[in-house]
């Protein structure tokens, strides 16, 4: 083991020396040489390696000691990946911050540390932008614009917005790409699979490559913001029902690939309580919605937008009509579901909900999960298996039990590895989406509500009563399944009714005028 880790080191080392000659000669930024970011990247997997390799070598295995030091070196890997992704930018920090979305599924230490790199994605000077637009629209930023801000209002790993108005007075927001990024991203990739193979040779048990495939089949959607835009206009007309919903509208005459022109939008971040607090916003209604608008994509739709960090979900408080809406904001990575998968995701859920233990195991094992489905069950409600065992809509969510999942985490690192290489590749994105508004709603203080669980079951329900409809040819049958639909619809409604009597006012008054009469008797 350790002759080949001092390979990889010496490879890395004449890498590193070869580039610093190169830099010497030819003055340009060394962070847009290829064989520098390998380098970098190199050294970083090698030191990595090398302190878990040594740290835990001595350390006898299970003991209170080997988890102790197994913390401290999972933090400084931590630290030092967080410090490569913000040097090398780009796709590095686009990976970093998709790992940092998975909660319950890596290690502490690793998700919390890299969660900051959201609010580390370099800023392109004005001048690089302007070369960006005159590229791509032919023109000057002072023909298109009466105005551009230059500082821009966020900056993201693939690109920054800056405020704008057009000639008509209409302000817009314009989304420029980083000029290197499309250039640097294929050979990004290229490397960082060649590292995790590297690593897993290494450490067998290490089974990441499935990072790699999502990113080698995401990062072009993400790159082309034509694909976004379409995807903007696709959600905003698919959820066009929800009157909360609101999806910034694209000016198509000035977006390429590499630009999007956006209606402008304002509103303070989902996670913001304290402008909820200013703005006399109801986080238990956001909460509701949210959870309205995700299970009608995934369960409904398939079509699911799978970044909504803090950063892409706003809200906005609408004096004139007094409703407060939800902002939708960056539409480049959506995953499409099909509908086998999204049937036996739809029936998943509703066993999970039901408690509905063999048939838990069922859908589970539909979906790839095999004899690790308790696992699987665990990863995708982020509950124990007693939790899920009790039932996840009956037992809310305890600290004590928060900290198990993310114990647990730690200690079934292969095992999740493992989990992750067998599920359907639509899987992925899906865990993503389900711990990043778990983040949401645990920042909300709104996590495993009832509503959620009302939510899911009637989308659950109507998607599937949806397709048989579909499949079947007898209107006679067409009717059964309409009626059923309509039934069970109708026993949700009146349980969620009596749930919300029993906690109301007028459930209290209710049963102390019932226990009054019941005393006088």
């Amino acid at each position: 083991m350790a002759v080949r880790l001092l390979k990889v080191s010496s490879l890395a080392t004449t890498v590193f020396a070869a580039s610093g000659f190169y830099l010497y000669n030819n003055y340009v930024d060394p962070n847009d040489i290829s064989i520098v970011r390998f380098g970098r990247a190199a050294i970083t997997t090698a030191v990595i390696s090398y302190d878990y390799l040594t740290s835990l070598k001595t350390v006898p295995y299970g003991t209170e000691d080997y988890w102790a030091v197994k913390s401290k070196v999972h933090l400084r890997s931590a630290e030092r990946l967080k410090d490569l992704c913000c040097a090398n930018r780009g796709t590095f920090i686009k990976v970093g911050q998709h790992l940092g979305a998975l909660d319950y599924l890596l290690p502490e230490e690793y998700t919390s540390t890299l969660k900051i790199l959201h609010s580390r994605a370099p800023q392109s000077s004005l001048r690089e932008i302007e070369q960006v637009i005159r590229e791509d629209l032919g023109k000057e930023i002072a023909q298109l614009f009466v105005s551009f801000e230059e500082s821009p209002q966020g900056a993201a790993s693939l690109a920054q917005v800056h405020k704008a108005v057009l000639h008509d007075g209409r302000t817009v927001a314009v989304k420029v790409q980083h000029p290197k990024v499309q250039t640097q991203s294929s050979k990004d990739i290229l490397v960082i699979e060649f590292l995790l193979k590297t690593v897993t040779w290494l450490f067998p048990d290490f089974g990441f490559m499935w990072l790699v495939e999502e990113a080698k089949k995401n990062m072009p959607l993400e790159l082309d913001f034509l694909n976004e835009g379409r995807n903007a206009e696709r959600v905003a007309n698919m959820l066009k029902h929800f009157e909360f919903l609101k999806v910034p509208k694209i000016h198509w005459d000035l977006s390429t690939k590499r630009i999007l022109t956006m209606e402008f939008v304002e509103g303070g971040q989902v996670n913001d309580l304290e402008y909820m607090k200013e703005n006399c916003i109801d986080v238990n209604e956001i909460s509701r919605n949210l959870g309205k608008m995700y299970s009608e994509m995934i369960f409904v739709n398939g079509f699911v937008h799978c970044d909504p960090h803090p950063g892409n979900v706003l809200v906005k408080k609408c004096p004139k009509a007094n409703k407060t809406e939800i902002i939708l904001l960056d539409h480049g990575l959506y995953q499409v579901l099909n509908d086998k998968f999204r049937l036996d995701y739809c029936r998943l859920w509703q066993s999970l909900i039901k408690t509905d233990m063999k048939r838990v195991e069922k859908y589970s094992r539909r979906l790839g999960a095999g004899d690790l489905y308790p696992l699987f069950a665990c990863v995708l409600t982020a509950r124990s298996w007693t939790a899920v065992n009790s039932g996840i809509s009956q037992t809310t969510v305890t600290n004590k039990e928060d900290v198990e999942i993310r114990t647990n985490a730690a200690l079934y690192l292969p095992q999740i590895s493992e989990l992750l290489n067998k599920v359907p590749r639509e899987m992925l994105l899906l865990l993503k989406t389900n711990d990043l508004l778990r983040g949401i709603e645990t920042t909300l203080q709104t996590r495993a509500s009832a509503s959620s669980f009302f939510n899911m079951s009637r989308c659950c329900i109507r998607a599937i009563a949806k397709y048989q409809k579909k499949r079947s040819r007898s209107r006679y049958k067409k009717m059964q399944i309409y009626f059923s639909e309509a039934f069970t619809l109708w026993q949700i409604n009146l349980y969620e009714l009596l749930l919300w009597i029993r906690g109301s006012t007028l459930g209290n008054w209710i049963v102390s005028f019932l226990n009054h009469i019941h005393y006088v008797h």
